[in-house]
């Protein structure tokens, strides 16, 4: 069974979750998610508490790194 987080616990473990596995710095990581949220990549997460697990941090991760991880720019 995973354990659930606070939205705010899940967005923090996304952030870490992209450090540890795309070595990225803390501050590109957390401006990734950060950006994921402003283009609401996470809009399903807002109001639906299920999904803010550990597991879930983990595909997260994968997807914003797919997504705003190779974008020109970003080292």
């Amino acid at each position: 069974m995973s354990q659930h987080m606070t939205y705010e616990e899940h967005l923090d473990e996304i952030a870490t979750q992209l450090t540890e596995r795309y070595t990225l710095a803390d501050e590109q990581a957390i401006a990734m998610v950060m950006q994921a949220q402003e283009d609401e990549f996470f809009t399903r997460h807002d109001d639906d508490p299920t999904i803010w697990t550990l597991e879930r941090a983990g595909r997260d991760a994968k997807a914003v790194f797919k997504t705003y991880g190779k974008k020109p720019g970003r080292t």
